[in-house]
């Protein structure tokens, strides 16, 4: 699931657990398929789900998340491994390649980006240590940001005629290094301070003032603790290589912990901790520092490649065989990090390729071929922005608008906790998808789950949206447990604390792999329903994403 700290933002834990929550609870938020047209299985539906083989998703999975694979990192020797593994696999199950000159691989140029061991900060006598005190924020609009000079505390930042408030008055910021503190005081309206003291607003009003850099304190929150954003931010980020650069330079930017803000004000005549119990009551705290700072920000940038892979089933019908349905799931984890630290990324996503891989052979093992063609597409890229995802649709190696349906597998793992009963499917609310993914667990006995927090915007944050935004009716399916609740949602809630997008995203013993198995079995009956039915899927008229396949519409503001 694709990490927002940076231009994409970050699925917040908290948000994660309530939603693992919601899935796992009867069906408050949700309720049981209404029955169909077609309330049980036909005869080659009951023959292709048997043929969904529990042992290819688990060693699929096994062999992404070892430590062999390092974390299957976008550009990096371990996702080129991960990459030529599943290219076999593709070719072993006999799918035709459908990536560059008749191979299963796509290959993308990307760009990483990395900060170098010499980034520093510093004020007055004190240095502070990169990653555990301090932390550089994106974007680096140049390899080396220096920064030098008086150090400038401007409490909030704000200045605003609506707040009646003015952060900055009698203090002369050019050229100096701003200390500002994020949060706001506790007697302001959040929707007001939120409107009128944006931290982009902030950050652009002292850039206009031609301030040497900026210093960012009280930066986490309870949902994202320093440490947490100093780990993020710490790692090596990858573009795509074609992707436009800022024409412009930013001054150096760094966030720092409460210990060294601490540090920060020492022999200023009040603690940070006191400055900022002031500056919540709304008390103006602004004041030169008389200490002086210099940021060095240093970034080690490289051009490296990466794959798609891809290979498809040729339709069986002469008419539709053209047209496609693209199953899809990403196969990029964190990789290996300057440290050694490798991020295996079971459940998140190699379980998600498991079943897609699963998938693949249950649909080449079918004697009967499906009408329309089926292409497996697994992505690189997704955890810096569906990187791999983006450039297949806008590279296709199937003409987009003959690409009908993407089904997406994607998620934080809560179908390897017990056998599944419940599922969402995100995105069913857009198309009629929906009513097709409705007749399957209705035939199947599952539960149909609404998405529960759609302020969360899940929908937005996997490989299916780049299809979307380029016409194309996608679900992305996740997948939940019956039984007793109480203890998966104790499960979901250490898992979150501990090892989402961290080296503990492993492959355990506890897990049960009929449940992802499960998942698998619905993605293939949805996948095999709208592959052999004769009317493509369509936008229902209240979708802001209705358009014609192929085609591009700006997204609805705010969700991407």
């Amino acid at each position: 699931m694709k990490s927002t700290f940076r231009s994409h933002g970050f699925w917040r834990a908290s948000s994660i657990v309530l939603l693992t929550y919601t899935l796992l609870i009867s069906t408050a938020f949700g309720q049981a398929a209404a029955p169909q047209a077609i309330p049980t299985l036909s005869v080659a539906e009951r023959k292709v789900s048997a043929t969904v083989n529990v042992k290819t998703l688990r060693e699929v999975t096994t062999a992404l998340a070892d430590k062999s694979m390092e974390g299957r990192g976008t550009g990096q020797p371990g996702g080129a491994k991960a990459a030529r593994y599943l290219a076999l696999k593709f070719a072993t199950l006999g799918l035709k390649p459908l990536g560059d000159v008749g191979t299963y691989q796509q290959y993308i140029g990307f760009r990483s980006t990395q900060l170098a061991p010499e980034t520093s900060l510093k004020m007055g006598d004190v240095s502070f240590k990169l990653g555990d005190e301090f932390v550089p924020a994106p974007p680096y609009t140049q390899d080396k940001a220096t920064a030098s000079g008086g150090v400038v505390f401007v409490g909030y930042g704000v200045t605003s005629d609506k707040l009646k408030r003015d952060d900055l008055a009698g203090l002369d910021v050019k050229d100096k290094i701003v200390l500002v503190i994020g949060g706001r005081p506790k007697d302001v309206d959040e929707t007001i301070w939120q409107q009128e003291a944006g931290q982009q607003a902030i950050a652009l009003n002292l850039i206009r003032r031609r301030v040497a850099g900026l210093i960012v304190a009280n930066a986490g929150s309870k949902r994202a603790s320093f440490s947490l954003l100093a780990d993020y931010l710490s790692r090596r980020s990858v573009t795509l290589a074609d992707a436009s650069q800022m024409p412009f330079r930013l001054p150096p930017i760094v966030l720092i912990s409460d210990a060294a803000a601490e540090k920060a004000f020492n022999g200023t005549g009040m603690t940070y901790a006191e400055t900022l119990a002031k500056a919540e009551t709304g008390i103006s705290v602004s004041r030169d520092l008389q200490k002086s700072g210099t940021i060095d920000v240093m970034i080690k940038r490289e051009e490296v490649k990466g794959s798609n892979v891809v290979g498809y089933i040729e339709g069986g019908d002469a008419k539709l065989k053209d047209q496609a349905v693209v199953f899809t799931a990403h196969y990029d984890a964190y990789g290996i990090d300057s440290k050694g630290r490798i991020y295996p990324g079971a459940a998140d996503n190699a379980l998600g390729v498991g079943e897609l891989v699963a998938i693949a052979e249950a649909f080449v093992k079918s004697k009967t071929k499906p009408r329309r063609s089926i292409i497996f597409l697994a992505v690189t890229g997704e955890e810096y922005g569906l990187l791999g995802a983006e450039d297949w649709v806008n590279k296709p190696t199937w003409p987009i608008d003959k690409v009908v349906a993407n089904l997406n597998f994607d998620g934080i793992g809560t179908e390897i906790y017990g056998p599944v009963k419940r599922i969402v499917g995100f995105g069913a609310e857009f198309s009629d998808l929906g009513k097709t993914m409705e007749g399957v667990l209705a035939a199947t006995g599952m539960i149909l789950t609404e998405d529960p927090l759609p302020e969360e915007q899940v929908f937005y944050r996997s490989d299916h949206y780049a299809f979307v935004k380029k016409g194309v009716p996608a679900l992305m399916l996740l997948g939940g447990p019956e039984g007793e609740t109480s203890k998966w949602v104790k499960r979901a809630q250490a898992w979150m604390e501990t090892d989402y997008h961290q080296p503990g995203d492993i492959v355990r013993p506890e897990w049960v792999w009929d449940g992802a198995r499960t998942v698998s079995v619905i993605g293939t009956l949805i996948g095999m329903r709208v592959a052999n039915a004769e009317a493509s899927p369509q936008w229902l008229p209240t979708s802001p994403f209705k358009r014609t396949p192929g085609t591009v519409a700006s997204p609805p503001l705010g969700k991407n």
